[in-house]
């Protein structure tokens, strides 16, 4: 099944691009000669999911992290008070300082409780992106990306 298909029955494929970055320029050049972009589409094929293992995560650095996190929203909760009592500095140390406290204990206990020794971000990622456009205005979108000098089209 194309995405065609999937975007639905009144779409045609002018491209296929090896990455996003290439998709969004083609469609960067047909909003520069005014063709009507919201008409185009750009759709992801062939989905998986990338888990991208960033270190180690241990006990340290999760109180560490959880204390820094904690010690931010400290600072905005003092930050708040000060401006109700503006007399009254120590409210704004007190809360950074409650805050990593507060905020070390929950990621220590998170880290606990998760078992995971590594850190990750996930992302889902597509092996190519097709770009569609709906079928009336498919001519005019192939005749403006076929007037682009060969050394400036996206790939």
């Amino acid at each position: 099944m194309t995405a065609g298909n999937l975007a639905g029955p009144n779409k045609v494929v002018l491209g296929d691009y090896s990455s996003h970055a290439a998709a969004q320029r083609s469609v960067d050049i047909l909003a520069d000669r005014n063709f009507p972009v919201e008409h185009v589409t750009i759709v992801g094929c062939g989905l998986r999911l990338e888990e991208r293992v960033l270190g180690r995560w241990t006990v340290g650095k999760a109180l560490a992290a959880g204390a820094s996190s904690g010690a931010w929203v400290g600072l905005l909760i003092g930050l708040v008070f000060w401006i109700v009592s503006p007399w009254h500095a120590g409210a704004v140390v007190s809360a950074i300082i409650l805050g990593a406290i507060f905020g070390a204990v929950f990621a220590g206990v998170a880290h606990g409780l998760r078992r995971q020794a590594f850190a990750s971000t996930s992302a889902v990622v597509a092996d190519r992106y097709e770009l569609l456009v709906d079928a009336e205005f498919a001519a005019e979108a192939r005749r403006l990306l076929a007037a682009i000098p060969a050394t400036e089209r996206p790939h």
